[in-house]
Order: C-alpha cells, then sequence, then structure tokens
C-alpha cells in the first residue's frame, strides 16, 4: 500500500508541474453545472484501525469519519476534521478518536477530468484521544500497550459527483480508507 501511495504522489507531483487553476470555473456537459472547492461536508464510514498507529489491532468496529472543508487557495482547502472507532482484543476494549486538520489539493485539471470527478491527494495532522477498557479479571501490564497521541495521516481519494449538490467519495489512505457522501 505505501508502495502504490509514494508512486501515485510522484506521479501527482510531476503532472502537477503545469499551470494550474481549480478554482476557475468549469462547467460539466452531465451536470452543466460551475465547479468550486470548499463549503463541503464529508460523511465517511470505513473498516480496519491504524495498524500503523498502534502495536496491535484486534477486531475493529466500522470507522466513521467527519469533515467540512474551506476553499482557502486555487485546488487546495483545508478542513477540520474528527474520527471515531473503536476495536478490541480478547483482554481490552479501545475507543480512538482522531480530531485534527486535513489540507487537500485537487488535481482535476491537471488530469482532464470534467467537474463531475474530483481527485485529491490529502494529509491529515492532530492528536488522538484514546479510552481503553480492560476486561474483568484481566492482570494487565501498563507498559503493553500505549499510544502516541500525534496522528498523522497521508489520502488518496475521488469523489463522483451525483448531482450539483451530492457527490460519492472514495478516501484511501494510510490509516482507515472510507466511503461516503460529500454535501456541497
Amino acid at each position: 500500500m505505501m508502495k502504490t501511495l509514494t508512486l501515485a504522489i510522484l506521479f501527482l507531483i510531476i503532472v502537477s508541474g503545469s499551470n494550474l487553476s481549480a478554482q476557475e470555473t468549469r462547467h460539466s456537459d452531465k451536470h452543466n453545472y460551475a465547479e468550486r472547492y470548499g463549503n463541503t461536508l464529508n460523511l465517511g464510514l470505513g473498516v480496519g484501525g491504524y495498524s500503523g498507529y498502534y502495536g496491535y489491532v484486534g477486531h475493529s468496529l466500522p470507522v466513521f469519519n467527519i469533515n467540512y472543508e474551506f476553499g482557502v487557495a486555487k485546488n487546495f482547502t483545508l478542513a477540520p476534521f474528527a474520527t471515531i472507532y473503536s476495536y478490541h482484543d480478547n483482554y481490552y476494549r479501545e475507543t480512538v478518536i482522531p480530531i485534527g486538520g486535513k489540507g487537500t489539493y485537487y488535481f482535476d485539471q491537471a488530469l482532464g477530468a470534467s467537474s463531475d470527478w474530483d481527485f485529491y491527494l490529502a494529509g491529515s495532522l492532530g492528536f488522538a484521544m484514546v479510552s481503553t477498557t480492560w476486561d474483568n479479571g484481566y492482570y494487565r501490564d501498563n507498559n503493553y500497550h500505549s499510544v502516541n497521541p500525534l496522528f498523522l495521516d497521508l489520502h488518496l481519494g475521488a469523489e463522483y459527483h451525483l448531482s450539483r449538490k451530492v457527490g460519492l467519495f472514495l478516501d484511501l489512505s494510510t490509516g482507515v480508507s472510507t466511503i461516503g457522501l460529500a454535501f456541497h
């Protein structure tokens, strides 16, 4: 996964060497609306856990992610985000809530994509609040499971606009991949 993500990043950096301006208005033949980045609520669901973030990941329950993008520059948005997920093994259950900011760069124009599609590369930085509950009767070693509160995640994603107001996205990341709805 990391090798594929690295190759995708290199490709996008090479392609992005041209003069880009995704904030400029483009019209879709299918939907016939102007595309602008930002002012978007993204709600995503995923499965898994941040296995690189923890020493061990047991059975993870669905992951929920929410963020709201603000357009800050051509092709670039910033979004405060919150994610919540829980996982467990035979001895404990852990609930993790990463909170932070996500910076997203859009490559639609460089890829020649219609305004029906958005393609992006992003990075998330924040901190994680963690709550661990140990099973009754289990003698725990406090050094067995320690969590670094720094949260860092890289994303590669795409969104298909179902209409002017709603899109369907897939966000692949170094942590949890999510699929969800975007409300513009």
